[in-house]
């Protein structure tokens, strides 16, 4: 039970840390990415609003349709190119990424990556 409190206020004290230097604006807002271990979603999000302009994550039907289980690189990458074409019919071409904390690899790589070969930039 003590590893587990410690391994979330690690992941608390990284997501903090990306926090402060990820920020979303109106002409660059952010795209954030919460991952658990069956589903992801990615969000963006207006920082100076204070307002999600669109997100996605594996309970969408789209998505859902396209992969039944969440909680793997092939549902990720479903999920950024879902995020990517809702960003495109709102005009988003430029995000920030916001990792929330978790490393750059597997899920969250895969997700960013379709993102980008979906028309993102960051």
């Amino acid at each position: 039970m003590r590893a587990e409190l410690v391994k979330c206020a690690r992941h608390s004290r990284r997501k903090r840390r990306v926090r402060k230097k990820v920020t979303g604006t109106t002409e660059r807002p952010r795209l954030a990415v919460s991952r658990s271990h069956r589903n992801i979603a990615a969000q963006i999000i207006d920082d100076l609003a204070g307002r999600t302009l669109c997100a996605v994550s594996t309970h969408s039907e789209s998505v859902r349709q396209e992969c039944p289980y969440g909680g793997n690189s092939h549902a990720a990458a479903a999920v950024g190119r879902a995020i990517a074409e809702k960003a495109k019919t709102l005009g988003i071409e430029r995000v920030r990424f916001d990792r929330g904390g978790r490393c750059y690899h597997g899920r969250v790589k895969a997700l960013a990556d379709a993102a980008r070969e979906n028309g993102l930039n960051f």
